[in-house]
């Protein structure tokens, strides 16, 4: 027998998560852009705030909407989560790009152009993860890639630190580098923390 809801059930978070991560990876693109070149495009600086902006407004839309949603595909408090997770990620990416214009960035380290492709595949697996979500096939698989890059990222991000030591002699770079790398290594982790939220989902669902 064919089962029908009195109260239809929302289906649209789906559709907003997924363009939130789109918008995630475009703002990963163009970090990666910002510190393909010597010296840095600044110029990506103000565009990525704009992605930014965009997520900050997506963010409340969902919230907006769980609050005035009776029947929810997901538990409440996932979907809330979610969308903040998701928000956080683009928060890092702006930092990353907000202290390089502001700290006159003119040389990029290799660890820094290693960890933004790292923060692209991330951003790709939860485009991927996020589009599976409502069938919950092959989430858990791209949410452990997710995971993977982020070991990847610490180990990326551990070495650079080492080789910032090591090579540079001026204590004021040394912070300002710190500081950077610090926050591209942070929207891995914030990443991961999407992804292991998808996880979470797909436990309590399946």
């Amino acid at each position: 027998m064919a089962r029908f809801r009195l109260i239809p059930r929302d289906e649209r978070f789906f559709e907003d998560f997924v363009g939130m991560a789109e918008e995630l990876r475009g703002g990963a693109r163009l970090l990666k852009q910002m510190l393909a070149v010597d010296p840095p495009d600044m110029s990506k600086a103000d565009a990525i705030k704009d992605v930014e902006h965009v997520c900050d407004g997506k963010t409340r839309a969902i919230i907006e909407r769980l609050n005035r949603t009776f029947v929810t595909p997901l538990d409440r408090e996932d979907i809330h989560a979610l969308a903040g997770s998701l928000d956080d990620v683009m928060d890092a990416i702006d930092a990353a790009a907000a202290v390089t214009r502001l700290y006159k960035i003119t040389h990029v380290r290799p660890g820094a152009r290693r960890l933004t492709e790292i923060i692209c595949e991330s951003t790709d697996r939860l485009v991927e993860a996020l589009g599976a979500l409502e069938k919950g096939t092959g989430v858990v698989e791209l949410a452990a890639r997710v995971d993977q890059l982020e070991r990847e990222a610490d180990r990326v991000h551990q070495d650079a630190i080492v080789a910032l030591f090591d090579e540079e002699r001026d204590p004021i770079v040394v912070i300002k580098w710190k500081e950077l790398l610090d926050f591209l290594e942070a929207a891995t982790d914030r990443c991961e923390d999407v992804a292991n939220l998808l996880e979470g989902v797909i436990v309590k669902h399946g």
